[in-house]
């Protein structure tokens, strides 16, 4: 087989939602990479939220924001940011709206005065609606484990920023007050989103892969994207062969060119398995 390049979400992947690691996971990608292959993450993560338990499974690389920062052995390939004149307008805007939110950033994520208490009731929906147990026990400190308080929120360094919807209006004046860039929802669909996010426009995972194979000088019949949120269909329509999970949403599923099994069930080392890549 040709070498091939894989590309990963991260959560619902890579990791369950109460950031369980399968060891499986890990044996499926150091096969893969002693046979060949290169592995990367794709993630609308920042870098500090790649922890070390999973960066020292020791990817080839990494995407993540969605795709606004490119990393491959250690190269930083791109990275784009929101402004800080943009940045301190969104902080502004949430604050007066009196939304809770947290800014994603490569050196850390920055979390509003009230999110940890607020976000309780949002995070444990969050779980629950991905199907998970132990959704009562979840808390913001329990999903962001490295969630940082009390720092200055105007930053210069911001790959987007996360804010919880009191309602799906909030998302739609969201759009309304910042056209010039991307606000989107997560955790949920249509007016059932329990998030927003804002961040640069132009900016997702199909078209960072592109990036980051343009840098490789390597051709998109050569990859595989496993993912299990809309948030990831680019990518797997993209890439020459798209796997969903099998805790995947119903629209991921129905694009997909194969189905694996879920996280919980070994879905990524059965993937790694039929497509003989170990």
């Amino acid at each position: 087989m040709n070498s091939k390049i894989i590309f990963l979400d991260v959560d619902g992947t890579l990791v369950d939602y109460h950031n369980h690691l399968p060891e499986n996971a890990v044996q499926a990608i150091h096969k893969a990479q002693k046979n060949g292959h290169q592995v990367y993450t794709v993630t609308g993560r920042a870098k500090a939220e790649m922890y070390s338990y999973i960066l020292d499974i020791g990817f080839d690389g990494y995407i993540g924001g969605n795709g606004s920062y490119i990393e491959s052995k250690g190269q930083v390939v791109k990275e784009k940011t929101l402004s800080a004149e943009d940045t301190q307008q969104i902080v502004d805007w949430l604050k007066n709206r009196g939304l809770e939110f947290y800014l994603e950033s490569n050196n850390g994520l920055f979390g509003s005065e009230n999110f940890a208490s607020r976000g309780v009731k949002t995070i444990q929906e969050y779980i629950a609606y991905k199907g998970k147990p132990g959704a009562k026990q979840a808390t913001p400190a329990t999903v962001f484990p490295d969630m940082i308080y009390g720092e200055p929120l105007y930053r210069d360094d911001v790959n987007k920023i996360s804010f919880i919807l009191d309602s799906y209006n909030d998302y739609l004046a969201a759009q309304e007050n910042f056209p010039s860039l991307k606000v989107g929802t997560w955790g949920g669909v249509g007016e059932t989103a329990l998030f927003g996010d804002i961040a640069l426009k132009d900016i997702d995972k199909a078209v960072a892969i592109d990036e980051l194979l343009e840098f490789l000088g390597k051709d998109v019949q050569d990859t595989l994207a496993f993912g299990d949120a809309t948030v990831d269909i680019p990518m797997l329509n993209h890439c020459q062969i798209g796997v969903a999970m099998g805790n995947g949403g119903k629209e991921i599923k129905e694009m997909a060119d194969y189905i694996t099994a879920s996280v919980e069930d070994d879905g990524l080392y059965k993937a790694f398995e039929y497509f003989q890549l170990i």
